[in-house]
């Protein structure tokens, strides 16, 4: 890492361990307590409380905090800080996190440890720039070209803002990826307590630095396991960091089906290999129960008051909360949907993650969808609705 970390010196600076705060800004303290010491974006709501409190908050731990003059501007300096050794991260929304695409898949291609956090609002294009929504996460998964893989990650709470913005990053230096933070503009404007980690709580995980000398240190091999080790820039290693198809070396070798092949395998497979190690899922199941809720952030909450409701009047519901949504946990869901008949999924969007279960539990349940557009919540009484009533079928296509 560019700088050392002071647990304490974050501490004195964030103040109490209990407060009471907005999500974003509980975004920039998981940052602050992730080591992130370089963050770059450009104002876009709902995500611009993260930029205003870490240009508040980054200067007094010896950070860099730059307002750049777009997205793509962004996500570039957050990539080449992380190749000086910094812990580095970005924030936006819908256009913003349109416009990052394209460096997103650099990132991939280059395996920089990085950040970004997407406070989704509802779309496309500039949509509602203040309302709340879940219509992101495909493009999460599928927004940059090419064949790649990364981790994304869905908090419900202003406190899992604070605990997965900081596992985020913890998770990019030890697999080499960017990491996403799906977050949305409810989650993120909402208020709630929280308490900050203690210091024996927060151990950051370094990057695995070069265990050879600078004349034998091949860049971007993988010597144990997938993910090759890190040499930063200006500690005497030479390395070429390109988004063309590479060698070991890091040299282009765009040609070379073989070496293409090779690479792009590994790139993917240092994520897909993980899945059981990445998955983050919280399941609350009621025996005897035929109907479960798949959710995930804001929706888990109106997911949870259905449940809530539905076994105040005596009916079995089991409820399956997704963290971890990239790389899809497709073994915990198939595992859940094992003993049930159907499945509903509450989303605000059109349905996007439905077809994700729907072809995890393919063969097992029936998958519905509870789905809500215009920036307004799902509330629990809709999904109560859908278990009784039967939701929207998911089919394929």
């Amino acid at each position: 890492m560019g700088d050392e970390f002071d647990y304490q010196r974050v501490m004195d600076i964030l103040g109490s361990r209990e407060q009471f705060t907005q999500g974003d800004v509980a975004c920039a303290y998981g940052a602050l307590l992730g080591g992130c010491t370089f963050f770059a974006g450009y104002p876009i709501t709902p995500a611009t409380e993260i930029a205003e409190s870490l240009a508040r908050l980054m200067p007094r731990i010896g950070g860099v905090c730059a307002q750049m003059e777009d997205e793509i501007a962004s996500i570039s300096a957050v990539i080449g800080a992380a190749w000086t050794g910094r812990r580095a991260m970005t924030a936006t929304s819908g256009p913003g996190f349109s416009l990052m695409q394209e460096n997103i898949g650099y990132a991939c291609m280059t395996e920089t440890p990085c950040v970004i956090i997407d406070v989704q609002r509802s779309g496309p294009s500039t949509g509602q720039p203040t309302e709340p929504a879940q219509g992101d996460m495909m493009q999460a998964r599928w927004g940059t070209h090419g064949d790649h893989a990364l981790i994304a990650l869905a908090p419900a709470s202003v406190q899992e803002c604070v605990d997965l913005t900081r596992l985020a990053f913890d998770l990019a230096e030890q697999y080499r990826t960017p990491v996403l933070v799906m977050t949305d503009g409810e989650v993120g404007h909402m208020r709630e307590k929280i308490a900050l980690p203690t210091a024996e709580q927060v151990t950051l995980r370094e990057r695995r630095r070069p265990t050879m000398p600078s004349d034998q240190f091949v860049p971007f091999r993988a010597v144990q396991g997938r993910v090759p080790e890190m040499a930063d820039f200006g500690t005497g290693y030479h390395t070429y960091v390109t988004g063309l198809t590479h060698d070991e070396r890091g040299l282009p070798a765009t040609d070379d089906a073989a070496v293409h092949t090779q690479l792009v395998a590994r790139l993917c497979g240092k994520i897909e290999d993980a899945v059981a190690e990445l998955t983050r899922v919280e399941i609350d199941n009621d025996e005897g129960a035929t109907v479960g809720l798949v959710s995930y952030g804001i929706s888990s909450r109106s997911a949870a008051g259905a449940v809530k409701l539905l076994r105040l009047q005596g009916v079995p519901v089991s409820h399956l909360r997704l963290v971890t949504v990239l790389p899809f946990p497709e073994q915990a869901v198939r595992e859940f949907a094992a003993p049930l008949e159907r499945i509903v999924v509450p989303e605000l969007n059109l349905g996007q993650i439905c077809h994700t279960v729907r072809e995890a539990v393919e063969g097992t349940a029936v998958v519905e969808k509870v789905a809500r557009i215009g920036g307004e919540i799902i509330q629990p009484a809709a999904i109560v609705r859908a278990v009784q009533e039967g939701g929207q079928p998911v089919r394929s296509g």
